[in-house]
């Protein structure tokens, strides 16, 4: 594991008998500063590199060192990404992952002593987060984070990473997951989960006023205004998600891109490719039931990218952080919809805790 450790002058004895443990224990440290204790320094210039580090994926966790803990921790919660938490036993280092997914560890140089410490360091990079309820409450965070701006203000633009957390949507995502669960109460229940995300997402389409006649008499109503909408899924088991979307869109367009995932590389393979021909006028879902490595699906954005689409969001039930990386590092203007962001990928490329293979489960393959 590649740990960023930082402090300024009054957690730096600390911090470097921290890296030295580390070392002991085989990870791959880097330390971000600051490098002497006789000079004073501002723990702000400190904590956000090595927050920074572990923000965009160079660094798998940070340990942070200053004289109480709060100003590092105050400082790297700053950073979008990072969940610091300041621990003073070993209690607190295991449930701040457990519970609450700490990727950043903070410590008082001053407040605790150097065993104590290294006891913390231990527990907390020993632990690793449950799913169930703690999963809900640490992706009602993520939400408020990504569509909240350092400002305050509420985004309205791309790039976000939505988790839909509709009680319906999350009570038929827990029969998906069973692995009990039939392949044809699967392909109803992924139909009426992807038609339920649509609902919410399609929430902001713009309206226009039109003329109408009742039985009783004319009135004014609404329809959606100027928005041509295409459905693309992720071949095979994108296929799954286009019936729920369409019994509530009937008119949108639908294409259709063939990939697949290369046992060995965990590299997509493309072999299949047609889409509307005004699919640079519509606004683009393209649907995947998971987001796994992110592979398929960033190669299936770049294919509708190449042949003039523009306006693309990525619809998927359950995703790796691992995936929704991938894909808002190489195309940062997209907006992901989810309903789950799950723990991590196995050594064979699925998610954990994931719904096993969607593909097999859909079609009834193995």
């Amino acid at each position: 594991m590649k740990i960023a450790v930082a402090s300024d002058h009054a957690g730096f004895a600390m911090k470097e008998d921290i890296r030295n443990y580390l070392f002991e224990l085989g990870h791959d440290v880097e330390d971000c500063g600051a490098f002497s204790e006789e000079k004073s320094v501002d723990y702000p210039d400190w904590g956000i590199k090595a927050a920074e580090k572990v923000a965009d994926g160079r660094a798998d966790r940070g340990i942070l060192v200053c004289g109480t803990g709060v100003g590092m921790s105050i400082t790297a919660n700053k950073v979008k990404g990072v969940y610091a938490a300041l621990c003073a036993d070993e209690f607190t280092a295991r449930l701040s992952r457990e519970h609450n997914a700490a990727n950043v560890l903070v410590l008082g140089g001053r407040t605790t002593g150097s065993e104590l410490a290294r006891s913390i360091v231990k527990t907390w990079l020993g632990s690793e987060p449950e799913s169930g309820r703690h999963m809900l409450r640490r992706q009602k965070i993520a939400d408020y984070e990504s569509r909240v701006k350092n400002d305050g203000a509420e985004t309205s633009g791309s790039g976000r990473v939505v988790i839909i957390e509709h009680p319906l949507i999350q009570h038929k995502l827990g029969i998906v997951r069973d692995k009990n669960t039939s392949v044809k109460d699967f392909r109803d229940l992924v139909q009426e989960i992807a038609g339920l995300m649509a609902y919410e997402i399609s929430r902001n389409l713009p309206l226009g006023e039109i003329d109408v006649e009742t039985p009783l008499c004319p009135t004014k109503a609404f329809s959606i205004s100027g928005k041509k909408l295409a459905v693309v899924p992720v071949l095979r088991a994108g296929l799954g998600m286009v019936e729920g979307i369409l019994r509530l869109i009937p008119n949108a367009k639908v294409g259709h891109i063939g990939l697949y995932r290369d046992p060995e590389t965990l590299l997509p393979v493309d072999y299949y490719c047609k889409l509307p021909n005004d699919i640079e006028e519509r606004d683009i879902f393209v649907v995947d039931p998971m987001l796994a490595t992110g592979g398929s699906a960033s190669a299936a954005i770049s294919h509708i990218k190449r042949l003039g689409g523009r306006r693309i969001s990525l619809v998927s039930l359950i995703a790796a952080p691992e995936g929704v990386k991938k894909v808002s590092s190489e195309h940062p203007e997209v907006d992901i919809f989810l309903a789950s962001l799950d723990s991590h990928l196995n050594e064979h490329g699925y998610i954990v805790p994931g719904l096993g293979d969607a593909g097999d489960r859909l079609f009834g393959t193995k």
